[in-house]
């Protein structure tokens, strides 16, 4: 086991699973993969399963029952990381619109400066989106410039779901009280822990778009996150985070 957990939530992503799996494994540090998957019908669990016998003690898998959400899959997984003492907990997607060698860059720089959190940034350095249509760009960009102007978070992507955490973060944010399953989520998390006063850097990526199976993204996901930061910040207001 190693000190560092990649948590990647699954639903339907029979497509992707094993090529995700076979590279995390073959990078130059070590990682431990835990898949959180959501009764996928398609078979993405039993995929998982065969190929823990290759990487026996470092492939995990949770199977839930039914699609209860992104972010329920993910606390779910941080208190498994907890328990286990994992010190680096990353969060990714299944997709390869998280590029997996960046998994490193996220880690070396939680140790080089010194951060409590790191985010996978794709508005660091400009706009860096491939195979996006131009309208879901400028609505994930300045959804990104409406959280911070509400927050006053100093964030560049806070939507951002590639991250890596320092397990200090997760005990102290108190997760068991995150409010939101979707889009929001990404967004309370890094809230919780701005709030804190933990240090937060953003390394810049590329992300591109899935090429396999089908996007989980919906107009509901961004009205959460909408209406979800001005929660958060009136819950913040009134010392409720």
């Amino acid at each position: 086991m190693s000190e560092r957990l990649v948590i990647i939530p699954t639903y339907n992503e029979r497509e992707n699973i094993e090529k995700m799996i076979h590279t995390v494994f073959s990078l130059d540090i070590p990682f431990d993969i835990l898949v959180v998957d959501d009764g996928s019908p398609d078979g993405t669990a039993t995929i998982v399963k065969k190929l823990q016998n290759q990487y026996s003690g470092n492939l995990h898998l949770v199977e839930r029952s039914g699609k209860l959400g992104l972010g329920t899959a993910y606390v779910h997984g941080f208190k498994w990381a907890l328990d286990r003492g994992f010190e680096f907990i990353f969060e990714m997607d299944c997709d390869f619109s998280h590029d997996p060698k960046d998994l490193v860059r996220l880690y070396e720089a939680c140790i080089d400066e010194k951060a409590d959190l790191v985010i996978g940034s794709r508005y660091k350095s400009g706009v860096n989106v491939v195979n996006w249509p131009m309208g879901r760009v400028l609505m994930s960009y300045y959804a990104s410039v409406y959280v911070r102007f509400i927050t006053g978070m100093n964030i560049r992507d806070t939507t951002a779901g590639f991250k890596c955490y320092r397990a200090e973060v997760l005990r102290k944010i108190d997760i068991d009280n995150i409010s939101f399953k979707g889009y929001a989520f990404q967004i309370e998390m890094k809230f919780r822990t701005w709030r804190k006063g933990f240090k937060i850097f953003e390394v810049p990526i590329i992300f591109t778009d899935r090429r396999e199976g089908v996007s989980k993204m919906s107009g509901g996901i961004f009205k959460e996150a909408v209406f979800g930061v001005i929660q958060l910040k009136l819950k913040s207001i009134f010392g409720k985070i």
